[in-house]
């Protein structure tokens, strides 16, 4: 196995002691993701311990892993979508005790003083934020590393309250593909009596689905699959337009009062600006390898349209999502997976080979950790 590589910075002095942790890393764009040895850090006054149980495997995993959006740090142990056990906290921790089921998402710390963290919109940190993998780590002066790991510590600012009604490893996902299409939508104020159609049926779409459902609008969903119209109609959707028909794409011209992107490829957006009613808007969240073709301004000016982004939501948000699943009922749709075969989860991905998102049992680690013994 691999040991960490030195730490690129000096380590905060506070904190010199460190934790053994073991996860699956990728040590550059083409190597398979394989068992690694690397430390956390021993938990501070504000720090949550937790023993990891599941981890979501997200599109932006595999986008890090290859480094297709560049800037990848490695070797790289990827995961934002972490449900464990808590073991240990800090004598400052008030929210959390040991045996508590916790969660972790995209974001491990921020600045907390900037306008967007006074807002608790700290994915927006205006000085910038610490994503939970492949960011510089101001704890150890190295990157930090994910959830494809056993343990993971991180301030208690930063971790979620899991519903215990939920099923964990279905809950799992609902730190990034969950958060990531609940906050647009209840941003933009979707609710009964408005039209909101979802692009693509995937980890984010079929989330999108549910929620738009679970918040009373109609609610269409876009695809390029005609086979996909069955499990849109299972999810929510009450309406499944094929986007490559143009006869089924103009009987909904000018209709929408909210569309939420969810696909990760590059593709026209012109066919659904057109669908958008005076004052509608158009969400993206898919962060595709290369930018979407420019949309074509008169569409827009016309009818006073918007062509919008969002970014996961910020810990408050975050926390509304996870109570709100936990009073409906909302988890994943999920493929419970062994932390070995990680690799062969990544090429199913990229043929969409999954409904609707892989989570892995991260208790299958130990077959790694009896290995090395």
């Amino acid at each position: 196995m691999t040991t960490v590589k030195e730490m690129q910075r000096k380590p905060d002095s506070a904190s010199p002691s460190r934790i053994a942790a073991l996860g699956y890393a990728a040590q550059s764009p083409t190597s398979p993701l394989a068992p690694f040895r690397f430390e956390r850090r021993e938990p501070g006054p504000r720090d949550v311990q937790i023993e990891i149980q599941y981890c979501g495997v997200c599109h932006s995993d595999l986008h890090t892993v290859r480094n297709e959006w560049k800037g990848t740090v490695y070797p790289v142990v990827p995961g934002h979508e972490i449900i464990g056990r808590v073991t240990q906290v800090g004598k400052e921790v008030k929210d959390f005790k040991a045996g508590d089921l916790a969660g972790v998402g995209c974001l491990v710390d921020s600045c907390r003083t900037c306008a967007s963290c006074r807002e608790n919109l700290e994915q927006y940190c205006d000085v910038g934020f610490t994503l939970t993998y492949n960011s510089p780590d101001p704890h150890t002066g190295g990157v930090t590393y994910g959830g494809y790991s056993n343990r993971i510590v991180v301030d208690q600012h930063f971790v979620l309250r899991i519903p215990e009604k939920l099923n964990p490893a279905a809950a799992a996902p609902l730190l990034c593909a969950g958060v990531t299409t609940y906050s647009p939508l209840r941003h933009w104020g979707v609710g009964p009596g408005h039209k909101v159609g979802i692009v693509g049926l995937g980890g984010l779409g079929h989330m999108g689905v549910k929620f738009a459902r679970a918040f009373g609008a109609e609610v269409v969903l876009f695809t390029t699959s005609p086979g996909k119209t069955e499990d849109a109609r299972r999810l929510g959707a009450h309406e499944v337009v094929i986007s490559r028909d143009p006869a089924a794409m103009a009987a909904h011209a000018n209709s929408f009062d909210f569309i939420l992107n969810t696909v990760a490829a590059s593709h026209n957006l012109d066919p659904f600006i057109n669908m958008l009613k005076r004052d509608g808007t158009l969400c993206l969240v898919g962060a595709p390898e290369t930018p979407h073709p420019s949309p074509g301004v008169l569409g827009l000016i016309f009818r006073r349209r918007r062509l919008a982004g969002s970014l996961i939501g910020g810990l408050k948000e975050t926390q509304e999502m996870l109570d709100f699943c936990g009073q409906h009922g909302i988890v994943s749709d999920i493929e419970m997976i062994p932390i070995q075969g990680i690799n062969e989860a990544y090429e199913r991905m990229l043929k969409s080979d999954v409904k609707y998102r892989f989570v892995i049992d991260m208790g299958s680690l130990a077959k790694d950790e009896r290995r090395e013994r």
